[in-house]
């Protein structure tokens, strides 16, 4: 892009709003709108522009971007007389960085291209720290070129920006890296009530967990909020249910089913229902505390 293009950014929540920051801090011109205006405050603040609804946001856009918080929201936008795609511009590009279904973003890409729209499905990971930090990684499908095009925009959100080919692919890189992530953090409970129970102290545990060929995403970033009790509450076990059944989807169109995803998807399901949907994903562990009858806080844990 020779000149930074018009940006309209839609969803501006806990992922959307720091990519929105460090899109505007990085010069790019940038109207915003969310269902809660509130959550624009601190980037009108900045200096982006407040759209009062998705068409006078979309008309006036060279790139609209998304990121919303999964499939039902995508459409709701995206479709409709209201929605993006009937008000965008042809020449223009859609980015959606939202963690959608497959089936969804090969019929958005369908239609776009009918109008004349370049879209890219583009969902992110590493959580809210990163996105604070624009250290994303990003999963990009749809045209080599117009990938091109956007990738300045890319590597002001993102530190690694991975084009995977054909639309859909993208949604399936997100979902498989999120069952890998949702069963590690169903298990890392297990290992760190295995060492408290032995009496070694969870502070040690943990240390050695990162130092084994046990160690991952969630030994690293998750257990702090283990052992501060309040399992992660930037991200809803209806997030991880909405993704975990997303991923069993994609495993049964190909013919099979996942024996980890529907077990995790199965503990998922039963902690959102014992502690509600807008409970933090760690959640799932708080299951065994009450079960067993110790919660894993350092040293020792804590009898209930």
């Amino acid at each position: 892009m020779s000149s930074k293009p018009r940006l309209f950014f839609v969803g501006v929540g806990n992922m959307g709003n720091p990519m929105a920051v460090n899109l505007i801090k990085a010069g790019y011109p940038t109207t915003v709108f969310d269902v809660s205006q509130d959550k624009a405050d601190n980037l009108i603040a900045l200096g982006a522009q407040w759209a009062e609804n998705l068409a006078t946001g979309a008309k006036n856009a060279d790139v609209v971007m998304c990121s919303l918080p999964g499939p039902k929201q995508v459409r709701e936008v995206m479709l409709g007389e209201q929605g993006l795609i009937a008000h965008v511009n042809a020449g223009a590009t859609v980015i959606d960085t939202s963690t959608s279904a497959v089936d969804l973003v090969k019929e958005l890409t369908q239609l776009t291209q009918a109008k004349g729209v370049d879209f890219l499905e583009a969902p992110v990971t590493n959580a809210v720290d990163f996105a604070v930090l624009g250290r994303l990684s990003i999963f990009v499908g749809g045209k080599q070129a117009c990938f091109d095009k956007c990738k300045p925009l890319f590597e002001v959100i993102g530190e690694k920006i991975f084009f995977v080919g054909e639309p859909g692919n993208g949604a399936t890189i997100k979902l498989l890296t999120n069952l890998l992530w949702f069963v590690s953090a169903a298990t890392i409970g297990e290992g760190l009530m295995l060492g408290a129970k032995a009496g070694i102290p969870l502070e040690t545990v943990w240390e050695a967990i990162k130092s084994s060929a046990g160690n991952s995403w969630v030994a690293q970033h998750d257990v702090p909020s283990i052992f501060a009790g309040h399992y992660d509450p930037s991200f809803s076990l209806a997030l991880c249910v909405k993704d975990l059944t997303l991923i069993n989807e994609v495993a049964q169109s190909q013919g099979y089913d996942l024996k980890m995803g529907g077990l995790a998807k199965s503990l998922f399901e039963e902690a959102m229902q014992t502690y509600g949907p807008e409970a933090g994903e760690l959640h799932v562990v708080r299951l065994l505390e009450e079960r067993v009858g110790l919660l894993l806080r350092p040293p020792l844990g804590q009898v209930i």
